[in-house]
């Protein structure tokens, strides 16, 4: 036999000039910690040794295209063969109950929102997600399916690694990818963001004339609390007696103590 039986391929790899590259040729690919943290996961799953034989394949432009939505990142890649092998990624994606009470984590800190606004994934998000029963990142082999119509059947195969190197580079320019790939994405998990902390928002109190217009009349102006007794005009301090008692100790005497010198001192000066 003029060829080996086995051999399902050709060994040379068909070389195009109109694939997506990595931006990185040398070294790491990913550059934030989110996307890092992707290819650490993918790595302890397993497939660390194998991610590596993509990472050539991703840096020549041999990926075609690279699309992500819900659950499935689908992608084209140019192998040995004319026709380029079709790779997916699936993961999946949470519940609308279960994105519902993160939205409500996510909510309640308000730094989460000013750094997903700023392109930023924050530090501590996973946390958010891990408080409410879910993970971000697929934390086993059972979150994760992964198929290319090559034949080799070890996965990740170089051409379904390839894609998982350009999946973390497009996770470093956006990192709101890694949230619509759950299944939430950017305009619908910032509308819902944004609602929910309005709906918690404090309501405005009506505090009646500013200040500065009574400040002539301030001082013999009835108290609040008798609706007749005016507030001694000769005790300065005598204020603060018309106020709630802080119950603050401060050495051994309440914390309103230390203000009446003030209160005299201003009113010495005036």
């Amino acid at each position: 036999m003029s060829e080996e039986w086995w051999r399902t391929e050709p060994t040379k790899t068909i070389r195009v000039d109109n694939g997506i590259r990595t931006r990185s040729q040398h070294g790491e690919i990913a550059r934030t910690w989110w996307s890092r943290r992707f290819l650490e996961v993918l790595e302890s799953l397993g497939m660390g040794g194998r991610l590596e034989r993509g990472k050539r394949y991703a840096r020549a432009g041999q990926v075609l295209s690279l699309s992500l939505s819900t659950s499935i990142v689908v992608a084209t890649v140019q192998g040995s063969r004319p026709e380029p092998y079709r790779v997916r990624i699936g993961i999946k994606s949470f519940t609308p109950d279960q994105w519902i009470e993160v939205e409500k984590a996510l909510a309640g800190q308000a730094l989460f929102m000013a750094k997903l606004l700023a392109g930023e994934m924050p530090a501590d998000i996973e946390e958010a997600f891990a408080k409410v029963g879910v993970s971000l990142f697929p934390d086993s082999s059972r979150e994760l399916s992964m198929d290319c119509s090559c034949p080799d059947w070890e996965v990740p195969c170089k051409h379904l690694a390839a894609a998982c190197y350009l999946l973390a580079e497009s996770f470093d320019a956006d990192p709101f990818e890694i949230l619509a790939w759950r299944g939430r994405g950017r305009q619908e998990l910032l509308d819902h963001l944004r609602s929910l902390r309005d709906s918690t928002a404090p309501v405005e109190v009506d505090r009646g004339e500013p200040l500065a217009s009574v400040l002539d009349t301030f001082w013999g102006k009835p108290s609040p609390r008798t609706g007749d007794a005016p507030i001694a005009a000769d005790r300065p301090d005598a204020l603060l007696d018309q106020l709630d008692p802080l119950r603050v100790i401060v050495r051994g005497k309440p914390l309103v103590e230390f203000f009446r010198p003030a209160y005299r001192t201003m009113a010495e000066g005036s």
